[in-house]
């Protein structure tokens, strides 16, 4: 299981996933930074979710390997994006 499984676990639980692999100097790190302006009931769902999702990582690692289950979009191939970019411009705007 790496970070980045998890992360994208997450997302089918309507969690926004952390910041994966900071800081650098930790291996497989998530960065979890809460606001002040979460409620306990956010909080409690979130640490629900990691537990849900730790348990799934032994029993059923390919629900992690295969996430987001849910979403709109699928996981893409990152180190194709990263290699082969697409870049474009929107349309112009005339103000």
């Amino acid at each position: 299981m790496r970070a980045l499984d998890v992360s994208k676990r997450l997302i089918d639980y309507n969690v926004h996933p952390p910041t994966n692999y900071f800081p650098l100097i930790v291996h497989e790190a998530l960065m979890i930074e809460p606001t002040e302006t979460e409620s306990l009931e956010s909080l409690d769902y979130f640490a629900d979710a990691l537990l849900k999702i730790a348990e799934e990582a032994h029993t059923q690692p390919e629900l992690l390997h295969e996430a987001p289950h849910h979403s709109p979009v699928r996981r893409c191939d990152e180190v194709l994006a990263a290699k082969q970019l697409i870049l474009r411009t929107g349309p112009k705007i005339n103000a």
